[in-house]
């Protein structure tokens, strides 16, 4: 579960709901991949995005702010190779 003090070292300078949107993405894909490859999840898809960006094996990447504010929903996570 992602409690309050994880929410704020997750953040950063970012918005909560940016987060809320890049652990969603993550975990989309973390289904995703276990649906393709048949693979029976025991965690949640959620827990391990956390896990994820908390690790830093992935990054909650923000838009590049253009002539209008750039609106939150199309933050990203980008994975570190």
């Amino acid at each position: 579960m992602l409690n309050p003090m994880d929410i704020e070292q997750l953040k950063g300078n970012k918005s909560r709901y940016a987060v809320v949107i890049g652990v969603a993405k993550r975990a989309r894909t973390i289904t995703d991949k276990a649906n393709e490859e048949g693979t029976i999840l025991i965690e949640k898809p959620v827990s391990l995005a956390i896990s994820d960006l908390m690790d830093g094996d992935y990054k909650i990447m923000m838009p590049e702010k253009t002539g209008v504010e750039a609106d939150t929903r199309s933050a990203g996570v980008v994975g570190e190779e």
